[in-house]
């Protein structure tokens, strides 16, 4: 029996101390990873693995000398890189995070995330991007794609698969003319759309159709002159829409109808001199809207905003600032301030509470 027993602790000592070599040795792994870090870059560990920093101008070539071994997070930000391939990723299969910002990049190969499995996150923003290959983001299961401030000039629905995880889709600060319905249409789970400060001058009368979980639409700084009104049909979860800074001179009066969730309306700075009757009608208590800088003309045709103002004005943001054009004698006083005498109203035209 004592015998016996001294065999059971041997055995217990023996396993203890495997136990406590293999965390040492586990340890001394991770240290030795954290410790591996390319030239011109900074490494730290994280609870998830490995994020690399590189943000140094005389950086020339990707940093593959030196990653550590549970790198999940690369960002290459402000630096004199211009050449990315597939060979260089594939050393990262954990990658999940990767920003390449403000780089000197020209071009993207076709397979460059064959070999990332796990990455969801891709920035791209300020490099020399002009034209994209097929099938360039068709490998992966990305879910947020920046690519705002290149010089793309032409989007094309072969850069993705047609079962697309994105959810958020950045394109912002290009040169893009037109957005294709059928790229927009494979983004089933959109989410987020930036299409900002681009030259639209106009949306395919089914370019948003397929998106029916898209809740913030940013089509602000291009040359939109109109809108067609089946164009939000089927976005019904959109409480987020940035039409500012456009040429639009006119809206229909469905344009907004069903949006439910509408909470957020920039219109400012367009050429809308009236809006038609029931355009902003059945709005949540905090919907908020942005009027200003329009050339409004305050005549008969304004009683529809004149009216709306007055009645919410809790839901128009600098309402201060939303003033006359014309006619001459009322330029440049706020919409909200005129009276029903001044504007010409009929009796049945007054302000009444809802």
């Amino acid at each position: 029996m004592e015998k016996q027993m001294e065999l059971y602790f041997a055995f217990k000592m023996n396993l203890w101390l495997l136990l406590i070599f293999t965390a040492l040795a586990e340890c001394r792994y991770q240290q030795r990873g954290a410790r591996s870090c390319p030239d011109l870059c900074s490494c730290s560990l994280g609870p998830l693995g490995a994020e690399v920093v590189c943000s140094q101008s005389s950086l020339t070539h990707f940093p593959l000398n030196g990653l550590p071994p549970n790198i999940t997070q690369l960002s290459i930000q402000s630096t004199s890189l211009s050449n990315i391939t597939a060979s260089h990723l594939s050393a990262m299969p954990l990658l999940t995070n990767l920003q390449l910002y403000r780089n000197n990049l020209t071009h993207l190969p076709s397979d460059l995330l064959t070999g990332v499995p796990h990455l969801n996150t891709l920035d791209l923003t300020g490099n020399q991007l002009s034209d994209l290959p097929p099938n360039v983001f068709s490998h992966m299961s990305i879910r947020s794609l920046i690519l705002k401030n290149n010089l793309i000039g032409k989007a094309e629905a072969e850069w993705f698969s047609d079962n697309s995880s994105l959810t958020w889709l950045d394109l912002s600060g290009n040169c893009l003319t037109s957005v294709p319905a059928a790229l927009l249409q494979k983004l089933l789970n959109m989410e987020n759309l930036d299409l900002s400060h681009n030259n639209l001058q106009e949306l395919h009368p089914e370019a948003l159709k397929n998106l029916h979980r898209l809740e913030s639409l940013n089509l602000a700084g291009n040359k939109l002159i109109s809108l067609k009104p089946t164009i939000f049909t089927d976005n019904l979860k959109l409480s987020q829409l940035f039409l500012q800074e456009n040429q639009l001179q006119e809206l229909p009066g469905k344009l907004f109808q069903g949006l439910q969730h509408l909470k957020l309306l920039l219109l400012n700075q367009n050429l809308l001199q009236h809006l038609p009757s029931g355009l902003l009608d059945d709005r949540k208590s905090s919907f908020q809207v942005i009027l200003t800088g329009n050339p409004w003309v305050c005549d008969e045709k304004i009683k529809y905003l004149w009216k709306w103002l007055n009645v919410h004005p809790h839901n128009v943001l600098f309402l201060e600032e939303v003033t006359c054009a014309g006619p001459e004698a009322f330029k440049h006083q706020q919409v909200v301030s005129l009276t029903d005498s001044e504007l010409g109203f009929k009796q049945s035209d007054k302000i009444t509470n809802e």
